[in-house]
Protein backbone atom coordinates (compact mmCIF):
# COMPACT_ATOMS: atom_id res chain seq x y z
CA UNK A 1 0.00 0.00 0.00
CA UNK A 2 1.62 3.15 -1.13
CA UNK A 3 0.76 6.44 0.10
CA UNK A 4 1.23 8.52 -2.86
CA UNK A 5 -2.34 9.76 -3.44
CA UNK A 6 -3.75 12.94 -2.80
CA UNK A 7 0.00 14.86 -3.48
CA UNK A 8 -1.90 18.09 -3.90
CA UNK A 9 -2.95 17.87 0.02
CA UNK A 10 -0.85 20.40 2.38
CA UNK A 11 -0.10 17.72 4.60
CA UNK A 12 1.39 13.94 4.38
CA UNK A 13 0.48 13.00 8.13
CA UNK A 14 -1.65 14.36 10.65
CA UNK A 15 -0.81 12.76 14.42
CA UNK A 16 -3.49 13.03 17.28
CA UNK A 17 -3.25 12.82 20.49
CA UNK A 18 -0.94 13.18 23.51
CA UNK A 19 2.38 15.16 24.01
CA UNK A 20 3.95 15.47 27.01
CA UNK A 21 7.38 15.49 29.07
CA UNK A 22 9.75 13.27 28.82
CA UNK A 23 12.42 13.51 31.98
CA UNK A 24 14.73 10.49 31.39
CA UNK A 25 17.49 9.82 33.47
CA UNK A 26 21.11 11.17 32.94
CA UNK A 27 22.99 8.91 35.80
CA UNK A 28 22.56 4.94 33.85
CA UNK A 29 23.20 1.42 36.12
CA UNK A 30 20.61 3.24 39.20
CA UNK A 31 16.81 3.12 40.47
CA UNK A 32 15.86 6.42 40.17
CA UNK A 33 15.38 7.11 43.92
CA UNK A 34 19.06 6.91 43.91
CA UNK A 35 18.98 9.45 40.29
CA UNK A 36 19.40 13.35 41.13
CA UNK A 37 19.43 14.46 37.35
CA UNK A 38 17.07 14.21 34.46
CA UNK A 39 17.31 15.86 30.76
CA UNK A 40 13.91 17.28 29.43
CA UNK A 41 12.44 16.03 26.50
CA UNK A 42 9.41 16.31 24.15
CA UNK A 43 7.30 12.95 25.02
CA UNK A 44 4.11 10.82 24.53
CA UNK A 45 3.50 8.55 20.90
CA UNK A 46 1.68 11.22 18.92
CA UNK A 47 4.18 13.41 19.16
CA UNK A 48 7.59 11.43 18.49
CA UNK A 49 5.52 9.90 15.83
CA UNK A 50 5.10 13.82 14.00
CA UNK A 51 9.05 14.37 15.26
CA UNK A 52 10.20 11.54 13.32
CA UNK A 53 8.44 11.97 10.57
CA UNK A 54 8.90 15.67 10.27
CA UNK A 55 12.87 14.47 10.87
CA UNK A 56 12.44 12.02 7.83
CA UNK A 57 11.41 15.23 5.38
CA UNK A 58 7.65 14.61 6.03
CA UNK A 59 4.99 17.54 5.83
CA UNK A 60 3.32 17.13 9.19
CA UNK A 61 0.53 18.66 11.39
CA UNK A 62 -0.28 17.57 15.19
CA UNK A 63 -3.53 17.41 16.72
CA UNK A 64 -3.94 17.51 20.63
CA UNK A 65 -4.77 19.78 23.78
CA UNK A 66 -1.43 20.86 25.82
CA UNK A 67 -1.20 23.06 29.07
CA UNK A 68 -1.12 26.60 29.28
CA UNK A 69 2.21 27.27 31.02
CA UNK A 70 5.62 26.75 30.46
CA UNK A 71 5.79 23.13 29.36
CA UNK A 72 3.33 23.65 27.10
CA UNK A 73 4.74 26.41 25.34
CA UNK A 74 8.30 24.26 25.18
CA UNK A 75 6.49 21.62 23.40
CA UNK A 76 4.92 23.69 21.11
CA UNK A 77 8.13 25.36 20.16
CA UNK A 78 10.00 22.50 19.64
CA UNK A 79 7.46 20.45 17.29
CA UNK A 80 7.07 24.29 15.58
CA UNK A 81 10.76 24.43 15.01
CA UNK A 82 10.99 21.38 13.33
CA UNK A 83 8.37 22.63 10.63
CA UNK A 84 5.60 20.61 12.36
CA UNK A 85 2.36 22.32 11.91
CA UNK A 86 0.49 23.02 15.30
CA UNK A 87 -2.59 24.88 14.04
CA UNK A 88 -4.48 21.53 15.64
CA UNK A 89 -2.59 22.14 18.91
CA UNK A 90 -5.06 23.29 21.48
CA UNK A 91 -3.94 24.80 25.02
CA UNK A 92 -6.30 23.87 28.46
CA UNK A 93 -7.69 26.69 29.48
CA UNK A 94 -9.22 24.88 33.15
CA UNK A 95 -5.48 24.63 34.60
CA UNK A 96 -4.37 21.49 33.65
CA UNK A 97 -1.16 20.14 32.79
CA UNK A 98 0.91 17.61 30.83
CA UNK A 99 1.90 14.33 31.40
CA UNK A 100 5.42 14.43 33.05
CA UNK A 101 7.16 10.56 32.52
CA UNK A 102 10.51 10.02 34.85
CA UNK A 103 12.67 7.04 33.45
CA UNK A 104 14.64 4.87 35.13
CA UNK A 105 17.64 3.32 33.46
CA UNK A 106 19.30 0.51 35.52
CA UNK A 107 20.52 -1.40 32.83
CA UNK A 108 19.82 -1.93 29.26
CA UNK A 109 17.42 -3.60 29.50
CA UNK A 110 15.53 -2.89 32.86
CA UNK A 111 14.11 0.62 32.09
CA UNK A 112 10.84 1.58 33.92
CA UNK A 113 8.80 4.62 33.45
CA UNK A 114 7.03 6.52 36.31
CA UNK A 115 4.25 8.84 34.58
CA UNK A 116 1.97 11.36 36.03
CA UNK A 117 -1.17 10.86 34.18
CA UNK A 118 -3.87 12.64 36.93
CA UNK A 119 -5.90 14.99 34.84
CA UNK A 120 -3.92 15.49 32.21
CA UNK A 121 -4.42 18.13 29.32
CA UNK A 122 -4.32 15.74 26.47
CA UNK A 123 -7.15 13.70 27.40
CA UNK A 124 -9.39 16.89 27.90
CA UNK A 125 -9.27 17.05 23.95
CA UNK A 126 -13.20 17.98 23.09
CA UNK A 127 -14.90 16.58 19.98
CA UNK A 128 -15.47 20.57 18.61
CA UNK A 129 -11.54 21.24 19.14
CA UNK A 130 -11.51 18.53 15.87
CA UNK A 131 -11.22 20.46 12.54
CA UNK A 132 -13.03 18.66 9.29
CA UNK A 133 -11.13 21.49 7.10
CA UNK A 134 -8.10 20.27 8.41
CA UNK A 135 -8.36 16.78 8.42
CA UNK A 136 -9.43 16.81 5.17
CA UNK A 137 -6.56 18.41 3.97
CA UNK A 138 -3.87 15.29 5.00
CA UNK A 139 -3.43 12.24 3.10
CA UNK A 140 -2.88 10.09 6.51
CA UNK A 141 -4.30 10.72 10.35
CA UNK A 142 -2.52 8.68 12.70
CA UNK A 143 -4.48 8.06 16.00
CA UNK A 144 -2.77 6.54 19.08
CA UNK A 145 -4.65 4.07 21.46
CA UNK A 146 -4.32 5.72 24.89
CA UNK A 147 -5.87 8.99 23.56
CA UNK A 148 -9.07 6.38 23.55
CA UNK A 149 -8.62 5.41 26.80
CA UNK A 150 -11.16 8.27 28.96
CA UNK A 151 -13.48 10.99 27.64
CA UNK A 152 -13.54 13.43 25.95
CA UNK A 153 -10.37 12.66 24.38
CA UNK A 154 -11.90 9.29 22.99
CA UNK A 155 -14.70 10.82 21.38
CA UNK A 156 -12.67 13.62 19.50
CA UNK A 157 -10.06 10.94 18.42
CA UNK A 158 -13.74 8.81 17.17
CA UNK A 159 -14.49 12.25 15.01
CA UNK A 160 -11.50 12.24 13.80
CA UNK A 161 -11.26 9.06 12.50
CA UNK A 162 -15.14 9.38 11.32
CA UNK A 163 -13.79 12.75 9.37
CA UNK A 164 -10.99 10.95 7.73
CA UNK A 165 -12.92 7.90 6.49
CA UNK A 166 -15.87 10.54 5.30
CA UNK A 167 -12.80 12.78 2.83
CA UNK A 168 -10.64 9.91 1.54
CA UNK A 169 -7.81 10.00 4.46
CA UNK A 170 -6.19 6.91 5.02
CA UNK A 171 -6.33 6.23 9.15
CA UNK A 172 -3.37 4.38 10.70
CA UNK A 173 -3.56 3.22 14.15
CA UNK A 174 -0.88 2.91 16.42
CA UNK A 175 -1.73 0.60 19.58
CA UNK A 176 0.40 2.29 22.12
CA UNK A 177 -1.03 0.61 25.21
CA UNK A 178 -0.48 2.24 28.16
CA UNK A 179 -2.07 0.07 31.56
CA UNK A 180 -2.15 2.98 33.88
CA UNK A 181 -4.89 5.06 31.54
CA UNK A 182 -7.14 2.22 31.33
CA UNK A 183 -9.88 1.17 33.69
CA UNK A 184 -9.82 -2.17 32.55
CA UNK A 185 -8.58 -4.58 29.94
CA UNK A 186 -12.45 -5.38 28.44
CA UNK A 187 -12.78 -1.43 27.90
CA UNK A 188 -9.54 -1.18 26.36
CA UNK A 189 -10.22 -4.03 24.26
CA UNK A 190 -13.78 -2.62 22.83
CA UNK A 191 -12.23 0.68 21.67
CA UNK A 192 -9.19 -0.64 20.44
CA UNK A 193 -11.31 -3.13 18.42
CA UNK A 194 -13.93 0.04 17.49
CA UNK A 195 -11.04 2.26 16.21
CA UNK A 196 -8.84 -1.28 14.41
CA UNK A 197 -12.08 -1.76 12.55
CA UNK A 198 -12.25 1.71 10.74
CA UNK A 199 -8.15 1.67 10.07
CA UNK A 200 -6.47 1.01 6.89
CA UNK A 201 -2.92 0.02 8.75
CA UNK A 202 -2.43 -1.03 12.30
CA UNK A 203 0.95 -1.35 14.04
CA UNK A 204 1.50 -2.92 17.46
CA UNK A 205 3.09 -5.47 19.38
CA UNK A 206 1.87 -8.74 19.64
CA UNK A 207 1.13 -8.15 23.50
CA UNK A 208 -0.81 -5.34 22.35
CA UNK A 209 -3.01 -6.96 19.42
CA UNK A 210 -3.81 -9.72 22.76
CA UNK A 211 -5.14 -6.50 24.51
CA UNK A 212 -7.37 -5.58 21.61
CA UNK A 213 -7.69 -9.10 21.29
CA UNK A 214 -8.85 -9.46 24.91
CA UNK A 215 -6.75 -12.83 25.65
CA UNK A 216 -3.52 -14.20 26.22
CA UNK A 217 -0.92 -16.03 23.71
CA UNK A 218 -2.45 -14.91 20.47
CA UNK A 219 -1.74 -15.76 17.12
CA UNK A 220 -0.81 -13.52 14.17
CA UNK A 221 -2.90 -15.62 11.27
CA UNK A 222 -5.88 -15.21 13.78
CA UNK A 223 -5.00 -11.48 14.25
CA UNK A 224 -4.78 -10.62 10.16
CA UNK A 225 -8.02 -12.69 9.58
CA UNK A 226 -10.07 -11.18 11.76
CA UNK A 227 -8.72 -7.54 10.79
CA UNK A 228 -8.91 -8.11 6.75
CA UNK A 229 -12.85 -8.83 7.64
CA UNK A 230 -12.78 -4.47 8.32
CA UNK A 231 -11.26 -1.88 6.75
CA UNK A 232 -7.34 -3.01 7.54
CA UNK A 233 -4.78 -3.38 4.02
CA UNK A 234 -1.78 -3.88 6.34
CA UNK A 235 -1.16 -5.06 9.61
CA UNK A 236 2.18 -4.75 11.37
CA UNK A 237 3.11 -7.38 14.31
CA UNK A 238 6.14 -7.07 16.13
CA UNK A 239 7.73 -9.38 18.32
CA UNK A 240 10.86 -7.34 19.82
CA UNK A 241 13.97 -9.00 18.85
CA UNK A 242 12.60 -11.79 16.99
CA UNK A 243 11.21 -9.02 14.11
CA UNK A 244 8.50 -7.56 12.89
CA UNK A 245 5.78 -9.02 10.65
CA UNK A 246 3.26 -7.43 8.30
CA UNK A 247 0.69 -8.60 6.60
CA UNK A 248 -1.63 -7.40 3.35
CA UNK A 249 -5.40 -8.03 2.80
CA UNK A 250 -3.70 -8.82 -0.53
CA UNK A 251 -2.77 -12.43 1.12
CA UNK A 252 1.35 -10.88 1.36
CA UNK A 253 3.39 -11.93 4.78
CA UNK A 254 6.61 -9.90 5.07
CA UNK A 255 9.59 -9.81 8.14
CA UNK A 256 11.89 -8.02 9.18
CA UNK A 257 14.89 -8.70 11.82
CA UNK A 258 15.64 -6.64 14.54
CA UNK A 259 19.19 -5.04 13.87
CA UNK A 260 21.70 -5.43 16.24
CA UNK A 261 22.74 -2.50 18.58
CA UNK A 262 24.43 -1.56 21.22
CA UNK A 263 20.69 -0.93 23.80
CA UNK A 264 21.00 1.98 25.90
CA UNK A 265 16.97 2.08 27.24
CA UNK A 266 14.12 -0.01 26.06
CA UNK A 267 11.64 2.78 25.48
CA UNK A 268 11.10 4.81 22.19
CA UNK A 269 11.61 2.15 20.09
CA UNK A 270 7.87 1.82 19.07
CA UNK A 271 7.98 5.74 17.74
CA UNK A 272 10.28 5.55 15.68
CA UNK A 273 9.33 1.99 14.08
CA UNK A 274 6.19 3.98 13.06
CA UNK A 275 8.02 6.63 11.82
CA UNK A 276 10.45 5.22 9.66
CA UNK A 277 7.73 2.75 8.31
CA UNK A 278 5.33 5.30 7.55
CA UNK A 279 8.26 7.08 5.31
CA UNK A 280 9.07 4.14 3.61
CA UNK A 281 5.38 3.74 2.39
CA UNK A 282 5.36 7.49 1.56
CA UNK A 283 8.44 7.31 -0.58
CA UNK A 284 6.96 4.69 -2.42
CA UNK A 285 9.31 1.77 -1.19
CA UNK A 286 7.51 -1.80 -1.31
CA UNK A 287 6.55 -3.04 2.17
CA UNK A 288 9.43 -5.15 3.03
CA UNK A 289 11.89 -2.06 2.92
CA UNK A 290 9.83 -0.41 5.04
CA UNK A 291 9.61 -2.62 7.75
CA UNK A 292 13.48 -2.72 7.76
CA UNK A 293 13.69 1.11 7.92
CA UNK A 294 11.41 0.65 11.04
CA UNK A 295 13.54 -1.92 12.61
CA UNK A 296 16.25 0.33 11.85
CA UNK A 297 14.63 3.28 13.34
CA UNK A 298 14.21 1.31 16.38
CA UNK A 299 17.40 0.46 16.79
CA UNK A 300 19.00 4.02 16.92
CA UNK A 301 16.69 5.33 19.10
CA UNK A 302 17.16 2.43 22.00
CA UNK A 303 20.80 3.14 21.58
CA UNK A 304 20.19 6.54 22.63
CA UNK A 305 19.48 8.62 25.45
CA UNK A 306 16.11 10.27 24.40
CA UNK A 307 13.19 9.40 22.33
CA UNK A 308 12.20 12.47 20.58
CA UNK A 309 15.61 14.14 20.29
CA UNK A 310 16.88 11.20 19.00
CA UNK A 311 14.76 10.45 15.87
CA UNK A 312 16.77 9.47 13.03
CA UNK A 313 17.30 10.75 9.65
CA UNK A 314 16.73 9.01 6.30
CA UNK A 315 20.57 8.68 5.80
CA UNK A 316 21.28 7.41 9.36
CA UNK A 317 18.23 4.86 8.72
CA UNK A 318 19.44 3.59 5.69
CA UNK A 319 22.88 3.58 6.49
CA UNK A 320 22.41 1.08 9.46
CA UNK A 321 20.92 -1.02 6.67
CA UNK A 322 23.43 -1.21 4.37
CA UNK A 323 26.14 -1.93 7.13
CA UNK A 324 24.32 -4.64 8.55
CA UNK A 325 22.76 -6.45 5.22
Amino acid sequence: MELTKHSERELDLITVGRACIDLNAVEYNRPMEETMTFSKYVGGSPANIAIGTAKLGLKVGFIGKISADQHGRFIEKYMRDLAIDTTGMVQDTEGRKVGLAFTEIKSPDECSILMYRENVADLYLEPAEISEDYIKDARVLLVSGTALAQSPSREAVLKAVHLARKNDVVVAFELDYRPYTWKNEAETAVYYSLVAEQSDIIIGTRDEFDMMENQVGGNNEATKVNLFQHQAEIVVIKHGVEGSYAYTKAGETFQAKAYKTQVLKTFGAGDSYASAFLYGLFSGENIETALKYGSAAASIVVSKHSSSDAMPTAAEIKALIANAD
